[in-house]
């Protein structure tokens, strides 16, 4: 008898920490996780290009200068944000889907087979980048989604526009301004 008593406590023991865990759970409240704010990455075009759709695929194409000319004959000129934006590192992550270092050695490696890539020019400002692809008629550029204006025309990708579920390049919103 007196083993069954102590077998009795020994589960009691054992069993209410974990009784005490359940009901904590309980009592604390939910966790919320946070919402990140997410906007689309435009890509730009001038107001006369006649392209409405690029796949993701003939985007990358285009950024890796396998693809030189737009289907309207018009020489494609890419405008891109500097190296440290948000903006690259979506563009880097999303089309080219390769390193900063690998990206400089593909450069790289093409002026040195004289292929001439088509490099982009780069801009400092979201407001450069319009006003070349005002100016550029074979321009290709990219803004998020909260800096483009009538402007420029903006291209949808792979049938998406930037503000679409399921459109492919995404960024962190910026901070609401205070």
């Amino acid at each position: 008898m007196k083993a069954a008593g102590v077998f009795i406590l020994l589960v009691a023991v054992a069993i209410s920490p974990m009784m005490a865990d359940s009901a904590a759970q309980r009592q604390s409240p939910p966790k919320t996780q946070a919402r990140i704010a997410w906007e689309g990455l435009a890509i730009v075009v001038n107001r006369n290009n006649p392209i409405n759709n690029v796949s993701l695929p003939e985007l990358r194409s285009m950024f890796f200068g396998e693809r030189k000319w737009w289907s309207h004959k018009q020489r494609i000129t890419l405008a891109a944000m500097r190296r440290n934006t948000q903006e690259f590192k979506t563009v880097q992550r999303v089309i080219y889907k390769i390193d900063r270092h690998e990206l400089e050695h593909y450069y790289l490696y093409q002026s040195f087979k004289g292929e001439g890539a088509n490099l982009p020019l780069t801009m400092q400002a979201p407001a450069e980048v319009k006003k070349f692809v005002v100016t550029t008629p074979g321009a290709l550029g990219y803004l998020r989604a909260s800096d483009v204006d009538d402007s420029v025309k903006v291209v949808r990708v792979n049938g998406l526009l930037p503000g679409d579920d399921g459109y492919p390049l995404r960024l962190r919103a910026k901070p609401a301004s205070k």
